[in-house]
């Protein structure tokens, strides 16, 4: 199923930023979340930097975000027609676009679907929210989540992490580690706070293996705290920056709160929400992108049942996961692989086995420097560095003989044939 298709139909319904690209149309009938199929890619060429395309979506989407349920007519016909009014504007510069064309169509048959009148309120002036009660040192606070949680509580606040990074491997908030082929786009994290969203594309033609090649992340409206913020990183385009071009969390008296940092200019940045006690960090390494979290056990946890596919959260679906063990013909033998992650990640657990999937897959040294980097935000933002390394059995290469293990097993299992017979 579409976006279109999905709007239509239910009562909430998100795709990633651009509603022609590939990915997934996620739709809540009922009480019931179901994903749609992924949206082939359309075989345009790449938007101009004139054409503002996507900055039209990226209005939309934050316009309809919060709208669910089946009150939300009049607000989601005066979200369709400031898109539409956007799309106006910007037609000149993105005349022969496939994904403008396929834009503006899509908007005809929802504003018909939807009986939206052409006429009528675009965008309103949103209200400007009353100004936070100054007393006291929670309400100085407010927008400091680490020390508010401690005036509350007395302790300072548990934290988790996750990780997605190379082809893509997820580390989940519950430690647990899995290899997806995971294609198009599916949400890291959906809860309260933040939406992050992955898009993966085949690391090399006819390969199930794939690679995170665009991130985008919600971090949603927050009271007096932050004004909604989007951004978007996508290969050889890491900007510092939200879509909007702001470097915090806007006006608002708690909007220092949300900043972006540059770390390595166009390769690494860090996004620092202290309002929800969260950081994350995206890197560009080789031709992928990897994401890797820090966020307050509470906000993690700030999630319905029907928000309930997250990778963070449940890890790749089952029918996703890949074994890391190289088995056929790589582009890169497995020794030399191994040798080169050697280098990096000197102990062989969970990053190391990654490190040699993906170099062996991808036949990309540079993948060597996704796992490193992977590690190194981990023992950055792990709150038990005992946990730092994962080791998971079965995952290196298979070998040429049976393990001990299952030799005793068998001849145990002869043993007691022989025993029956007498």
């Amino acid at each position: 199923m579409g976006i279109w298709s999905g709007l239509e139909q239910g009562e909430k319904s998100f795709q990633e930023g651009s509603p022609w690209e590939s990915g997934a149309a996620w739709t809540v009938r009922g009480g019931g979340r179901s994903r749609g199929r992924p949206c082939p890619p359309h075989p345009s060429s790449p938007v101009s930097s004139q054409c503002k395309i996507l900055r039209c979506n990226s209005e939309y989407v934050a316009a309809t975000l919060p709208l669910r349920g089946p009150g939300r007519g009049a607000a989601f016909c005066t979200a369709l027609r400031s898109y539409s009014r956007c799309t106006r504007r910007t037609a000149r510069t993105c005349r022969g676009d496939l994904a403008f064309h396929s834009a503006v169509h899509g908007i005809e048959d929802l504003m018909i679907q939807n009986n939206c009148s052409k006429e009528g309120p675009t965008a309103p002036p949103r209200p400007r929210p009353p100004a936070p009660e100054r007393q006291g040192f929670e309400s100085l606070d407010v927008c400091d989540y680490e020390r508010s949680f401690l005036y509350k509580h007395g302790r300072p606040p548990a934290f988790q992490h996750c990780a997605a990074f190379g082809d893509p491997h997820i580390r989940t908030f519950h430690h647990d580690f899995h290899t997806c082929r995971v294609e198009g786009s599916w949400p890291l994290l959906d809860n309260d706070y933040l939406f992050v969203q992955a898009t993966s594309s085949p690391v090399a033609k006819g390969s199930n293996a794939t690679v995170t090649s665009k991130l985008t992340i919600i971090f949603k409206n927050m009271k007096e705290c932050i004004d909604q913020k989007v951004y978007q990183a996508e290969l050889d385009n890491v900007p510092a920056a939200f879509q909007d071009g702001s470097v915090n969390g806007g006006a608002r008296p708690g909007g220092s709160s949300l900043a972006i940092r540059e770390r390595a200019p166009g390769r690494h940045v860090e996004i620092r929400a202290a309002y929800i006690g969260t950081t994350i960090a995206v890197r560009q390494a080789g031709r992928q992108l990897s994401f890797s979290i820090r966020a307050a056990e509470e906000v993690a946890r700030a999630f319905t049942e029907e928000q309930d596919l997250q990778l963070c959260v449940g890890g790749c679906p089952r029918s996703q996961r890949l074994s890391r063990s190289p088995r056929g013909r790589g582009r890169v033998p497995a020794d030399t692989a191994r040798a080169l992650c050697r280098e990096m990640l000197p102990v062989e657990d969970v990053y190391f086995q990654s490190c040699v999937f993906d170099v062996v897959t991808s036949g990309d040294a540079n993948f060597t420097m996704a796992a490193r980097g992977a590690l190194e935000d981990a023992r950055l933002f792990l709150p038990d560095a005992e946990k730092l390394h994962i080791f998971q059995a079965g995952a290196s290469c298979p070998s040429s003989s049976p393990p001990l293990l299952l030799l005793l097993l068998l001849l145990s299992s002869a043993l007691w044939v022989v025993l029956l017979h007498f």
